[in-house]
């Protein structure tokens, strides 16, 4: 059986390989935007940080360095794509969206966290 541990890891790395590919294909097989463009680039990524804020719970700070540097450089990648034209703007909006994403997913830690333990004090007390 795979563990939650492994699970969540493989979802992040996943979804990093599927955001790459969407960033680099032809501008043809890019999928339809479902609200506005610049929305959607912010909410992949900052699904993309509460990924990996989830898959890697100790790593909080460096995923808010090593992301929204992550965004600059797959924009980059958009050189190797005739159709495709990087810009600092559309970066800067997947950037931001991986910093909220991880601190959306810390969180998520800190709160499943309290409740655990607030679960286990009550278990301790109902039990004297």
């Amino acid at each position: 059986m795979v563990r939650l541990a492994h699970l969540s890891k493989l979802v992040a790395w996943g979804m990093i390989a599927a955001i790459v590919f969407v960033t680099v294909c032809p501008i043809g097989l890019r999928p339809p935007t479902e609200t506005t463009v610049n929305l959607d680039r912010a909410l992949a990524f900052a699904l993309l940080g509460a990924a990996f804020a989830l898959a890697y719970p100790k790593r909080g700070l460096a995923l808010l360095i090593l992301l929204p540097l992550a965004a600059f450089g797959i924009e980059t990648l958009q050189y190797l794509s005739a159709s495709r034209h990087p810009q600092l703007a559309d970066a800067s909006y997947k950037a931001l969206g991986a910093a909220i994403g991880v601190c959306l997913g810390r969180l998520t830690l800190a709160i499943a966290k309290a409740l655990s333990e607030r679960k286990a004090l009550l278990a301790r007390e109902s039990g004297r």
